[in-house]
């Protein structure tokens, strides 16, 4: 069966997807800082909390950061797809020429790049803050970048498995904190083998396997759920 040479491509529904979600955020960007403001928050807290012994902080930096950038994902891992369902795009999603799984793996990588990201782009200056040693923080980077898209696509099955709910913040954060936890521990697990003189590949092999999986598995698994709860 011929296609028709106007049907859009995969990459022009997800340029048009992002192009829509950036106004959105630009509209909103107060509430859209507010993961990265209160991970940052959260770093400065644990710095002041540690007073000024640099050899705690540094050890315990790695934790702090990934913390913050759990705690950032999962703040506005509850919207990630309820006001699509709110004003009724959820069913223009399914109604389009595209695959479903498509559509919210490109929703999902947006949600990584407006929470996570910029964290980990200030990782260096965080990192200094916390007196985290210089040869640590590649291993610490390795593990975010490797991480943070991890936790996005958990947490986009979790939030389309409950847009059906009213009031689910807190049934999301019961839900997403058990599986972010085998995350946060190779994460951390990767530096302090680093700082122990070990190595810390295979830690890090680990989440990039669990990064591999949930990119297959996650945006299909998300989209099936989208459709019981739209239907």
């Amino acid at each position: 069966m011929p296609v028709p040479a106007d049907a859009p491509s995969l990459m022009r529904a997800a340029a048009a997807l992002v192009l829509r979600d950036l106004r959105l955020v630009w509209r909103r960007r107060g509430d859209a800082f507010q993961p990265a403001l209160f991970a940052l928050i959260v770093v400065v807290l644990f710095a002041l909390a540690l007073g000024s012994d640099a050899k705690l902080q540094a050890r315990v930096a790695a934790g702090v950061l990934w913390v913050a950038a759990l705690l950032a994902g999962l703040l506005a891992l509850d919207s990630l797809f309820r006001s699509d369902a709110e004003d009724g795009s959820l069913e223009q999603w399914m109604l389009a020429p595209v695959p479903l799984a498509w559509l919210v793996a490109v929703r999902t990588g947006l949600h990584w790049a407006t929470t996570a990201l910029p964290l980990l782009l200030a990782t260096p200056l965080l990192a200094e803050l916390l007196h985290l040693p210089r040869a640590q923080l590649p291993v610490l980077m390795a593990g975010l970048a490797l991480g943070t898209p991890l936790l996005s696509l958990i947490g986009a099955v979790i939030a389309a498995l409950t847009i059906g709910m009213r009031r689910s913040g807190i049934l999301v954060g019961l839900l997403a904190l058990p599986l972010y936890v085998p995350v946060l521990v190779f994460g951390a697990g990767s530096v302090a083998a680093s700082a122990q003189g070990m190595d810390p590949v295979g830690a890090l092999l680990l989440l990039a396997a669990g990064l591999v999986v949930a990119l297959v598995l996650a945006p299909l698994t998300a989209a099936a759920a989208i459709r019981i709860a739209v239907n």
